[in-house]
């Protein structure tokens, strides 16, 4: 017979997925992993509340865009994750996010890295949060500082998002 399924907290869904102790009865509010983050290769590392941080082989070859160096397109989508997550702690089962508008300021060029892209809220307001990532290399150089509002949706307007 199958166990019924436990709803957890995000915040305590990922850090027990990080730590190893999530068993098949726990399940949260929102889908994690997410398709994006197993699609591009993000995986998170570290969990807060209100931060995040993921991290990404990247690689030219893989990630390029014509000049031949990492996209940033790839570099915003992958701090859009780290924040999207970070805020993802703060929800309730009634609750949803959106990004409201995503700043990115690129630092430097990406050929081939382990990326760690971190996010922390600035501002964690009741329906609006301002959040700033920062994407570093390897060797702990930063690559780009991404900056965004999230707006927290509720009840209705939080359904199927």
């Amino acid at each position: 017979m199958k166990e019924k399924s436990v709803y957890i907290p995000v915040l305590e869904f990922l850090q027990r997925q990080l730590q190893g102790t999530l068993d098949d009865t726990m399940t949260t509010y929102m889908n994690y992993p997410t398709a994006i983050s197993g699609l591009l290769g993000f995986s998170i590392v570290d969990i807060g509340e209100a931060k995040a941080t993921l991290m990404l082989d990247a690689d030219s070859a893989r990630h390029g865009n014509q000049q031949g160096t990492v996209h940033g397109g790839l570099l915003c989508e992958l701090a859009d994750a780290a924040i999207g997550t970070a805020h993802s702690t703060l929800m309730q089962k009634n609750e949803s996010l959106t990004t409201i508008d995503l700043n990115a300021t690129f630092l430097r060029p990406v050929w081939r890295s382990r990326l760690l892209a971190t996010a922390h809220a600035e501002h964690r307001g009741k329906t609006i949060s301002h959040y700033r990532c920062e994407i570093s290399r390897e060797d702990g150089k930063a690559v780009a500082i991404i900056t965004s509002t999230v707006l927290t949706l509720t009840g209705e307007k939080a359904r199927g998002r």
